[in-house]
């Protein structure tokens, strides 16, 4: 069996947001590793504190107190042109919301952040990630003219262009019809089996996370379960015993009306800057938003 090794890992990790009485506790204390070649799935209700954790692993924002690690750098210690080159060389992003700029085509939008950051584009590598997307006759279309399932198609390829180390995926098929969702995360499960890939993905959706290696269950700013896998119903049995106070269904449902949840940190607007790595928008603000805030469309800045 080939030795495990750890492709990022939160240490001691604690965010809050606030102060005083207001203060939110998002992230309390946290330990937490991410396996090479692993596909991992986070999850939880609201507030629970999983797309705060991976933001922070990602270097999007910075934890109160704690260290993260992408291989073995503190990327606490970096200055910030240190931290943008490590997001552009090591770190692959697929959001929800797709963030493709509209006047590019799909080729151009895959191999962005390779141009923008003068690097050349792998063309067997190019060639090979397309053709298992099923993105050959659409290379030169633009973002309008394809459907969603095929945008986030594209902007899966986008994330592996530049053969990152860990590919952080938000809810990725949170905006597709099933049968989208399907070809997304079957390639995202082929990546890893095929590729080595190492990915971590945020989800409420018990069939989507049916696809990884390992489940990660929080609640409350800190991880209280785990599991290697599992079918839906599997999965749908662990989150209706570990969160009996949320209706589940195959998706778990969002209770906003439980006073203990509290608002989740989101990023409030993504940018391609010219670096070529996906990160907030220039005023580089996260906070807590509402869930009508939360599932508002979002668009790509792009200057």
């Amino acid at each position: 069996m080939a030795p495990v090794t750890i492709a990022a890992k939160a240490v001691k990790l604690r965010k809050t947001y606030g102060q005083g009485s207001a203060t939110v506790v998002a992230l309390d204390s946290v330990d937490f590793e991410v396996y090479t070649g692993e596909f991992t799935a986070i999850m939880g209700p609201s507030g629970s504190g999983k797309s705060t954790l991976m933001h922070l692993l990602a270097g999007l924002d910075s934890p109160t107190s704690g260290s993260v690690h992408i291989g073995d750098v503190n990327i606490g210690n970096l200055k910030d042109t240190a931290l943008t080159t490590l997001r552009r060389s090591r770190i692959g992003f697929i959001f929800q919301a797709f963030n493709l700029v509209p006047t590019l085509t799909a080729r151009e939008n895959i191999v962005l952040p390779l141009t923008i950051a003068g690097r050349k584009v792998d063309k067997r590598w190019f060639d090979q990630i397309i053709d298992v997307l099923g993105l050959n006759d659409r290379l030169t279309h633009k973002p309008h003219e394809l459907s969603g399932g095929q945008q986030q198609r594209v902007a899966c390829a986008r994330a592996l262009m530049n053969r990152p180390d860990i590919v952080f995926a938000d809810e990725p098929t949170g905006n597709l019809d099933s049968t989208s969702a399907a070809e997304v995360l079957t390639f995202l499960r082929r990546s890893v089996d095929h590729f080595n890939q190492t990915i971590v993905m945020v989800t409420h959706d018990a069939l989507a996370a049916s696809h990884a290696d390992r489940l990660v269950f929080l609640s409350d700013g800190r991880i209280i379960e785990e599991q290697r896998g599992g079918s839906p119903e599997e999965v749908l049995a662990t989150m209706s015993r570990i969160y009996p106070r949320h209706q589940t269904t195959r998706h778990l449902v969002k209770d906003d009306d439980d006073p203990s949840t509290s608002p989740q940190p989101r990023i409030t607007g993504e940018m391609l800057f010219r670096d070529g790595s996906m990160q907030p928008a220039p005023s580089g603000e996260i906070h807590p938003e509402t869930e009508a805030e939360q599932s508002a469309p979002r668009r790509a800045i792009t200057e």
